[in-house]
């Protein structure tokens, strides 16, 4: 009865073209009428989100509120977007051969920052989606200013692109946890070579270079638990098995192999500490590659002048370095 009801709504959604928030309370009845999400509602509700370019503010937080909960939260280990919803996802949405709508925008940035991992290609694609917004001024991102005149022009960054940016380079999901990646760090010099000049938002120049000095100084001993080693420790903390002498021999190591390495060696806190400091100065390669970056275009402009003068005032850069 409740998929023949969704599918009534969803059509006459369809024809209409709109989604008023008296839709979306009929749709949040009959979605979560079980408390969870099926692969069919899922489907459901990207055609619609798709085919219903008017659409009531309610509708975006509940579209990125039940998308989330069904690739984020529904499934084992929870917390792990894997590669067949990540590849679900962004099918989805290239559909159309591109992100239109701020639904979908919010909801790739929404995934990518509220798990605890997902595919390393669902995160560049999120990025690329807000790069593109910037470089060609069209886009989710770009269809009204603050002002409501009009849109804005390509090259510039406004201030919704650059807390997406940093929503997304700072999530947890990534191979290095918060630490941002060589080609995130890429990504921020090729949008700051784009926007010199322009009418930027406020907060751009410090999210580049706090990211980029992230990316240069950062101790990169934390790595988040693959989805694998995550179910294997799920599956031994649910162990109902409560005989106290099998969990003494497990705790002083004789079943040691239940359980990944990298839970097990746990680094020694003094040396840990003494290698994030050692990890702060920067090496070789890396002031190899910031002055790289800052000869590419030819010019020394006042972003990468502010990001010199940091990484300086942090004491991380040899006198001898160049830069």
């Amino acid at each position: 009865m409740t998929a023949t009801a969704l599918a009534d709504l969803t059509s006459t959604l369809t024809n209409r073209a709109r989604i008023s928030a008296e839709d979306v309370l009929g749709l949040r009845r009959l979605v979560w009428a079980d408390a969870s999400v099926s692969r069919e509602e899922a489907d459901a509700l990207m055609a619609l989100n798709t085919a219903c370019p008017v659409q009531a503010p309610e509708w975006i937080d509940y579209f990125v509120e039940v998308m989330t909960d069904y690739l984020v939260r529904q499934q084992q280990p929870e917390g792990y977007v894997d590669a067949a919803k990540a590849e679900w996802l962004m099918q989805w949405i290239d559909r159309d051969g591109r992100v239109d709508s701020r639904g979908e925008l919010e909801l790739l940035v929404k995934v990518v920052e509220t798990a605890a991992s997902v595919p390393l290609n669902l995160r560049a694609y999120t990025l690329k989606q807000i790069e593109a917004a910037v470089l060609t001024g069209s886009g989710p991102t770009r269809r009204e200013r603050v002002d409501g005149n009009g849109t804005l022009d390509a090259g510039s960054i406004n201030t919704t692109e650059v807390e997406l940016l940093k929503r997304v380079i700072y999530a947890q999901g990534g191979a290095d946890g918060w630490i941002v990646s060589t080609e995130e760090a890429d990504m921020l010099f090729r949008i700051k070579d784009a926007t010199l000049g322009a009418p930027n938002a406020e907060g751009w120049p410090d999210l580049f270079v706090h990211a980029v000095a992230n990316h240069l100084m950062a101790h990169r001993n934390y790595q988040t638990l693959s989805r694998e080693d995550q179910m294997r420790i799920d599956a031994y903390a649910a162990d109902t098995d409560i005989h106290i002498g099998r969990f003494f021999r497990r705790m002083v190591g004789l079943e040691k192999s239940t359980l990944p390495g990298t839970v097990l060696n746990i680094p020694d806190e003094i040396a840990d500490e003494q290698a994030a400091k050692a990890d702060r100065r920067l090496t070789a390669s890396e002031i190899r590659w910031t002055i790289g970056h800052i000869r590419e275009d030819g010019r020394y402009d006042k972003m990468e002048k502010a990001l010199v003068a940091f990484l300086r005032n942090e004491g991380v850069v040899p006198k001898t370095a160049g830069i």
